[in-house]
């Protein structure tokens, strides 16, 4: 990597940290989208609910392939059912302005970014973790690792507490909030203390390292590092060869998008599996060892 491009990248991380004195004073974290969404449901996340399709709608198994199956209600389900953007979307960063490189996406999911610096790459994937969680109900199950070490749950923070910058101490400072507010206020709390570095250590590898499932996250942790979601999968109704979507936010933080697949010089966006390191995606390129799975 680039000299320049590593300090740009370490100035996004230091940025992050600098907007936690907005995050504990604002109130209204999750602003308008979503704000008065109730507990267990899905907040209204598309801006036009009649121009909005999904992400299984907008990526139609390529010719000779089917979805493979998935739970009802899983993280996998949930996922397919992403509200997308208009086709022609651009990627927008969080402060209104157009990312500068538009080629490295083939869609963009219809979810709000807030207007600071804070859901990033590995921050996207914690944020649809969550979002995934708290629309089934299961908010006991709501948890990271922050950076320093500590495992920061939402039942927690939800009753009060909240926890020291690295996640091993607790004091009862706040109200008791179980609102999708609360919940936003939460996960704002998370961008800012954890990233790649913990989300990689939380997640476990992949034995083999090669065969991915839809919800797995290809991940360098690091300062920087990368982080990547798998969105969806595909299997060949004859030979039961698979490809996947890939999804990711960036720095500075942007429109969460469906990436393109850079060896297709056609825009084809679905990657191969099993994997063949090292795996190239527009802007980062994992090496071996980078598949990681949630425990649960």
């Amino acid at each position: 990597m680039r000299p320049r491009r590593r300090l740009q990248m370490a100035r996004g991380w230091a940025r992050k940290k600098l907007w936690l004195l907005l995050a504990i004073s604002t109130a209204a974290v999750a602003g308008a989208a979503g704000a008065s969404a109730e507990p267990g449901r899905k907040p209204p996340w598309p801006t036009d609910a009649h121009q909005t399709r999904t992400l299984a709608d907008r990526f139609p198994p390529p010719s000779g392939y089917r979805r493979t199956a998935v739970e009802p209600g899983s993280f996998a389900a949930w996922l397919r059912e992403l509200p997308m953007k208009p086709a022609d979307a651009a990627v927008m960063l969080f402060d209104g302005r157009r990312k500068s490189r538009q080629d490295a996406h083939a869609a963009v999911i219809d979810i709000d970014v807030e207007g600071r610096d804070l859901q990033q790459c590995a921050d996207a994937v914690m944020r649809l973790r969550a979002e995934w969680l708290w629309s089934i109900g299961a908010h006991d199950r709501i948890a990271f690792d922050y950076t320093g070490g500590g495992r920061v749950t939402y039942s927690r923070f939800a009753s009060g507490e909240r926890p020291s910058e690295d996640g091993k101490r607790w004091r009862k400072s706040g109200k008791a909030d179980r609102s999708y507010s609360g919940f936003r206020r939460y996960m704002t709390n998370v961008f800012v203390y954890a990233g790649t570095y913990s989300l990689a250590r939380e997640l476990r590898e992949v034995a083999g390292g090669t065969s991915p499932q839809i919800g797995d996250v290809i991940i360098k942790g690091g300062f920087p590092g990368h982080a990547v979601l798998v969105v969806d999968m595909v299997e060949s109704t004859t030979t039961g060869s698979r490809r996947f979507l890939l999804a990711q936010s960036y720095m500075p933080a942007q429109d969460i998008h469906v990436l393109k697949n850079p060896a297709h010089q056609d825009g084809d966006p679905w990657y191969d599996a099993p994997i063949t390191w090292p795996l190239a995606t527009p802007e980062w390129t994992f090496e071996a060892g980078s598949l990681r799975r949630w425990s649960e």
